[in-house]
């Protein structure tokens, strides 16, 4: 059987060096996620849903990367589907399905409510055989198309009416955000063996900052404290050299102002729910939107 266009095609990203290898940096995030970073990954989705469960909810995870989100909803009794460009990552998420799907249904994907499938949100004709969803997740993804404006578009479809979006997209900070598509660019063209020499380069100078800062604010091991407790403070069980790793090589990469992201959506029947900014960081800003008109068609 021939591989999907998607994994030839993301292959080649690779070997180009266009693109970063998120779902390796993902498989090794897996080493270390254990029962509290989940609780945290939940945590994070009733929060911003403003839900306590997700009982009867049926769930896109666009971009699904290690599977933690998908296995939030899914643990909070959602119906989930989730799909990745990246095969490690569609590889890292069937893991986390595998592990934690319920034991009545082991024998039985179909009966486990949690779906995985290896797609672009790019590919509209993919999307177009996944329905409509009661929400559609897609946290730090669509920025890392190489088409951010049209995956924001191609979602639309996929949310139902009356449903729910929720998105993460990195900041604007117009030419500073332009000197880290460079340096992200830099890093995915290195050879493997100067890519973590690379990453530890370019981010010392902020961390020896932050270290400084603790150290004159009298608190030194404030710093560490920070690195130790980041999977709480990230909001979302995430890993702090892991997440440093996607920064520094996160690529394709493009960012976009709130107001423009706000915007794109109220113009396709959508309200603003949520909003959680970055305060003008190098972070994601992030949006909970609820579908409120049926989208009609670009030619009446």
């Amino acid at each position: 059987m021939s591989e999907p266009a998607a994994t030839t095609q993301h292959q080649q990203e690779l070997n180009a060096g266009e693109r970063f290898a998120f779902g390796k940096n993902w498989a090794e995030f897996l080493r270390c996620l254990n029962e509290a970073r989940v609780v945290l990954a939940e945590r994070s989705l009733t929060s911003m849903l403003n839900r306590s469960s997700l009982d009867g909810i049926r769930f896109l995870d666009a971009g699904s990367g290690s599977g933690i989100m998908s296995l939030a909803a899914y643990r909070l009794g959602a119906e989930v589907r989730s799909f990745d460009f990246d095969p490690e990552s569609v590889v890292c998420t069937k893991t986390l399905r595998d592990r934690y799907q319920k034991p009545s249904a082991a024998d039985d994907v179909a009966k486990t409510g949690w779906q995985v499938d290896t797609g672009s949100v790019l590919d509209t004709t993919y999307l177009s055989t996944l329905g409509r969803y009661d929400v559609v997740y897609s946290w730090g993804v669509l920025h890392h198309t190489g088409a951010m404006w049209q995956a924001l578009d191609n979602v639309v479809e996929a949310v139902a009416e009356g449903g729910t979006l929720y998105i993460a997209i990195y900041n604007d900070q117009g030419g500073m955000s332009n000197r880290w598509r460079v340096m992200k660019r830099l890093y995915n063209k290195l050879p493997d063996v100067l890519k973590i020499p690379y990453a530890v380069l370019i981010m010392a100078p902020r961390e020896l900052k932050f270290l400084l800062l603790s150290c004159l604010s009298g608190r030194p091991g404030l710093y560490f404290a920070n690195i130790r407790d980041y999977a709480e403070s990230s909001t979302r069980g995430m890993s702090y050299w892991r997440d440093l790793l996607d920064w520094v090589g996160g690529y394709p990469f493009e960012v976009a102002k709130p107001e423009e992201v706000i915007d794109f959506y109220l113009s396709r029947g959508f309200e603003l729910q949520k909003l959680k900014t970055c305060a003008g960081s190098i972070a994601c800003n992030e949006y909970v939107f609820r579908k409120t008109l049926i989208r009609e068609q670009e030619h009446g």
